[in-house]
């Protein structure tokens, strides 16, 4: 722990309150001290402090799906992070329905955990007493945002979407078709990506076209099955905002089925920065939501509550910085 203090340039403390989960270190200390953890090749001596704590060192992800790229990218971004920690990840899955998500934050197999950090698709603000835990919990995604009952790591739905759409308008994109879109009030991605959209239609002097927003599947099928809509529907656009990344990959392939050039007929964007985006053909811009740095606080929120440095009434939200990475399906 010397050796990593040295070359971080701070005190054996401070390392300490690091590996630790104590709240009290900036950020940039922080980023520091990992950074020379990871240098160094130290490992937090699991067995020892956790003989002197009682505690697991195992740290439960609960996610909708596996098999989804995003939550595949968030579990293998967690696990890493973690390891740095000396924390060990278990991941399972829930299948977005909120009996398994309650399963999952309250079921005996919790006694294992030091913590939880749950994705929550089913679960919503109606269920904030039911949320309400002594038992260290994180929430990731959309549905709890301000329901006070735990610490929340969240996206920036609306102002990413918004961001997306503007790029198409700035692009000369006039009739934009929204993926994966809803037109409730609800807060979900869906919800909160079309309002983001529609700001930027109303920023633009755009009208608002209730045809152009389907409320397709977040997956490659539903992507494709959105572009087929529109084409036998004779709906023009020559823009898509898609929700996920996955929706865009599904409508490119439709795109192409139909002889449609993307950026040349349609320009295409998605949501979420998946691995798979930089390496389609063509390459989809998309909006990133900030990975690292929400995985870094659901980690840091979740620790702090372990360690029992956060007051037990108080909860943070955390909403990632996002950007626009823009690629050739753009025009890029």
């Amino acid at each position: 722990m010397s050796e990593v203090a040295k070359v971080a340039g701070v005190s054996v403390m401070t390392v300490s309150n690091v590996v630790n989960g104590h709240r009290y270190v900036s950020d940039a200390t922080r980023d520091r001290v990992l950074e020379a953890i990871d240098r160094l090749g130290y490992r937090v001596n699991v067995a020892a402090r956790n003989l002197r704590s009682g505690s697991t060192g195992i740290i439960g992800l609960a996610v909708p799906d596996i098999d989804a790229p995003y939550f595949g990218q968030l579990a293998a971004l967690l696990t890493r992070r973690a390891t740095r920690l000396g924390y060990q990840i278990v991941v399972e899955q829930t299948g977005a329905t909120r009996e398994s998500e309650l399963s999952a934050l309250t079921h005996s197999r919790l006694r294992m955990y030091d913590g939880l950090i749950i994705s929550t698709v089913g679960l919503g603000n109606e269920d904030a007493e039911q949320l309400r835990s002594e038992f260290p919990v994180v929430a990731l995604g959309e549905r709890i945002t301000g329901a006070g009952a735990l610490d929340h790591v969240a996206m920036a739905n609306v102002a990413g979407a918004q961001d997306a759409t503007r790029h198409l308008i700035e692009r000369g994109c006039r009739r934009i078709a929204v993926l994966g879109g809803s037109l409730d009030a609800g807060v979900n991605a869906g919800s909160l990506r079309t309002a983001g959209y529609r700001r930027a239609l109303v920023e633009a002097g755009l009208p608002w076209r209730e045809e152009l927003v389907l409320e397709q599947a977040f997956t490659l099928a539903g992507g494709a099955a959105g572009v087929r809509a529109l084409v036998g529907a004779g709906i023009a656009f020559d823009g898509l905002v898609c929700m996920t990344d996955m929706l865009a990959l599904g409508a490119l392939r439709a795109l192409a089925d139909h002889g449609l050039e993307v950026p040349g007929d349609v320009r295409v964007i998605g949501f979420d920065d998946i691995e798979q985006a930089a390496y389609s053909v063509p390459s989809l811009s998309t909006i990133a939501p900030g990975h690292s740095e929400m995985a870094d606080a659901a980690l840091r929120l979740l620790t702090e509550r372990i360690a029992g440095r956060r007051d037990e009434s108080a909860f943070e939200e955390f909403v990632g910085p996002h950007r626009l990475v823009v690629r050739e399906s753009t025009g890029g």
